[in-house]
């Protein structure tokens, strides 16, 4: 995004969150409460887009996965992506209900103090998945329903062929327009976390903060624990230097934790993998698919924030609901992966489809920069590694490549080969 008087959209929204939290500790309370409406318009805003974005997102990369060439490569590259990302969302859902970052946050929301709806308690998974009217799941954020007629629909323009390509390029636009307007509601990120902020810390007091600090900080060791498993798993199945991959990678990674986009380390991380020793052809094939398909640290970030914003709003959600919860999240954080912002998109449709309170997320996104760090990091990593595992598949990697060799023989690219 462009910047604002000299300034970056990130910042902004930092002088928004610490704004906030001053204006809500010293003000009076009734003057932060009143800044209440103002969060809330923030928030009318987010789930103004959710529908059409991922109805719209979802459907043109389903039919554009579906066109595309099926081989050996594609099926492998696509069962290892949904084998990771269901992993990350494991871990996640797991280390919220340890960790329980969001217990004790004492934020109880009127609206949503009965816990889950009564209407999605006493569904059936026929009511909650199946819808009766489109319209009327487009229209209520039914993010279930929506995702599976946004399947069916793929698969239908899928079979018509070139039929349907008017179709599929209107909603192409229409993905690419919502991008846009997603930007633009970004734009008014500042002032509804500072509103939103003020009034969190205007009626609850400066606790709140800690739970943030707790969300973060757990996060980070899920993340840790994640990574920690998935280099163990690799290093099992295709006997290669861990030490050397993340040597190699030490460019792009740092570049992805410091700017938080995974686009500006991808052609380092390409570079990177191929000088390891990755065939060329799969580099550039998996890795550009994962970032669609693969964003490991954003499902598992996913994962926790919705249980966090259950536990901070005393929502009671059975295990049975929060692995239903979790299973939509599989699906929809693959639907929006390119939209700016994706993960506060994807969270906020799911917090209206599960009942759980949206006012929280626009105190999480002041907070979401230092988490967006991390798990944009685990995304390229995730991603780099995953065309190893797809290599090491296909019988690709050769015996001498320097993937296999150790760390102590690292030399920095155009030096002299390594003694035999």
């Amino acid at each position: 995004m462009k910047k604002l008087f000299g300034l970056t959209l990130t910042k902004w929204i930092f002088i928004g969150l610490f704004g906030g939290i001053l204006f809500g500790h010293f003000a009076p309370p009734d003057w932060s409460i009143a800044l209440k409406p103002m969060g809330q318009l923030f928030i009318r805003l987010i789930k103004m887009i959710v529908a059409p974005l991922v109805f719209a997102s979802l459907v043109t990369g389903l039919v554009g996965a579906g066109n595309a060439h099926i081989g050996r490569l594609l099926i492998k590259a696509l069962v290892w992506f949904w084998l990771a990302t269901g992993v990350a969302l494991a871990v996640g859902l797991t280390a919220a209900n340890v960790l329980k970052p969001g217990q004790g946050a004492q934020v109880q929301m009127a609206a949503h103090a009965e816990g889950v709806p009564a209407a999605l308690k006493h569904k059936g998974v026929i009511e909650q998945v199946v819808p009766e009217s489109v319209f009327q799941a487009l229209s209520e954020n039914a993010l279930l329903q929506i995702v599976f007629f946004a399947i069916l629909f793929a698969l239908g323009l899928s079979a018509v062929g070139q039929k349907a390509d008017p179709v599929v390029d209107f909603l192409r636009g229409v993905t690419a327009a919502m991008f846009r307007v997603t930007e633009y509601v970004m734009y008014f990120a500042p002032v509804g976390v500072a509103c939103a902020m003020a009034a969190a810390v205007g009626t609850h007091g400066m606790p709140i903060l800690l739970r943030l600090a707790k969300l973060v900080g757990s996060l980070y060791v899920a993340l840790i624990f994640f990574i920690v498993a998935l280099l163990l798993i690799v290093r099992w199945y295709t006997r290669v230097r861990v030490g050397r991959v993340l040597f190699e990678l030490r460019e792009p990674l740092t570049l992805a934790f410091s700017t938080t986009s995974s686009e500006s380390a991808l052609p380092k991380a390409i570079e990177a993998m191929e000088r390891l020793g990755v065939p060329p052809h799969i580099v550039n094939f998996v890795i550009p698919a994962g970032y669609s398909f693969n964003l490991d640290g954003t499902t598992l970030y996913l994962a926790m924030a919705s249980t966090f914003i259950a536990q901070a709003s005393h929502v009671e959600m059975t295990l049975g609901q929060q692995i239903v919860m979790m299973l939509t999240l599989l699906v929809t954080s693959k639907g929006v992966a390119a939209v700016p912002r994706a993960s506060l998109v994807v969270l906020s449709a799911t917090c209206v489809s599960y009942g759980l309170p949206l006012e929280m997320i626009a105190v999480i996104i002041g907070v979401d920069e230092v988490m967006d760090m991390a798990r944009t990091t685990v995304n390229v990593l995730g991603n780099c590694i995953a065309s190893v595992v797809i290599a090491k598949s296909e019988k690709a990697l050769p015996a001498d490549a320097l993937i296999f060799q150790r760390l102590r023989h690292a030399r920095h690219p155009g030096s002299a080969p390594d003694e035999p």
